[in-house]
């Protein structure tokens, strides 16, 4: 069993990138998995044996609630249970314990939409 996981490795070591590119499609396609790369680098080896390195573009971005000025806690806690499915006790512990996270892997669009919001309501956020 080990000799045969063996020849594998050393036979995929032998591939270009267009042949592991295809090999993963299949992979994908017979075993019903993804197996894409997301907020990565990738290192992978060319025909030469050079080492060429690409940033994976970020698609999931976390909002933070980064800062909340005491006049403006009641409209911030508003706005932190419109986007979250928190409830009252929740969201007023979460706004009361600033910096913290509110939202957790979203798109950018709505990362974007939700620190718009917070700094209307008077508070500070971030997107990370």
């Amino acid at each position: 069993m080990v000799n045969k996981i063996e020849e594998i490795l050393e036979q995929l070591k032998t591939l270009t990138l267009v042949e592991a590119s295809e090999l993963v499609s299949k992979m994908e396609e017979v075993f019903g998995i993804d197996l894409s790369v997301t907020n990565s680098v990738v290192t992978s080896s060319t025909d030469n044996n050079s080492k060429t390195e690409e940033t994976v573009e970020k698609t999931e971005f976390n909002l933070i609630l980064e800062e909340v000025p005491a006049p403006k806690k009641i409209a911030i806690l508003k706005v932190v249970r419109s986007l979250t499915s928190l409830g009252l006790k929740e969201a007023k512990d979460l706004v009361e314990s600033a910096p913290k996270q509110v939202k957790e892997n979203v798109s950018k669009e709505t990362a974007e939409n939700g620190k718009k919001l917070i700094e209307e309501a008077g508070g500070k956020a971030s997107i990370k």
